[in-house]
């Protein structure tokens, strides 16, 4: 899952909605570098990393994609996953999304010390609203672009943009077909 889904499942507290995001940012052991509530959502947001990957219903729709595409399929269902989520907001959630948006940049803007990479982009995600953005399915294309930035071969995404517009309606079936039960997931993991 992407940042909108790790936000909306990981909790509504300020620390949770941080160690959602931290996740995506922090790696290898946490050994109280951050606070014990932001420990417990960077640890979620792993636990629900690895519940996704091994999901039938997600391995069917990394399926859907030619073979050449498979080795970058996680990474574009993440991303078609949130524009999903945020398509359909309202199937999942109570809390307006421009309110759900508005509420985790305030969180983001008044935490002094954001970890590494979260640190400069996170200005650009409030700025830019990307949360709110991933509504529009032409807004993956710029995230395609930004992240074919960071590949040593870019070019494995050329053409990517197409091939989830093809497969749309699939991948938003199996979207809808997985999601509740990565929320029961979450909703369990957080009171255990």
């Amino acid at each position: 899952m992407n940042y909108l889904a790790h936000l909306h499942l990981g909790g509504a507290q300020p620390a949770q909605l941080l160690g959602s995001l931290y996740g995506d940012f922090v790696k290898g052991p946490l050994g109280g570098c951050f606070a014990p509530e932001v420990e417990a959502a960077i640890g979620l947001h792993r636990r629900i990393d690895a519940f996704t990957d091994r999901h039938p219903q997600v391995r069917l729709a990394v399926a859907r994609f030619p073979a050449e595409r498979r080795r970058y399929a996680g990474i574009l269902l993440d991303l078609f996953f949130d524009h999903c989520l945020a398509s359909h907001w309202g199937d999942y959630a109570d809390e307006p999304l421009q309110c759900f948006s508005a509420r985790v940049y305030g969180v983001l803007a008044a935490e002094a010390e954001l970890p590494g990479r979260l640190a400069l982009i996170a200005p650009r995600m409030a700025e830019q609203d990307w949360l709110g953005s991933y509504r529009e399915f032409a807004v993956l294309e710029r995230v395609l672009l930004n992240m074919q930035r960071r590949l040593s071969r870019p070019e494995s995404l050329d053409g990517a943009l197409a091939e989830l517009a093809r497969l749309y309606p699939w991948l938003l079936d199996d979207f809808r077909a997985f999601y509740p039960e990565l929320i029961a997931f979450a909703r369990a993991a957080r009171t255990a």
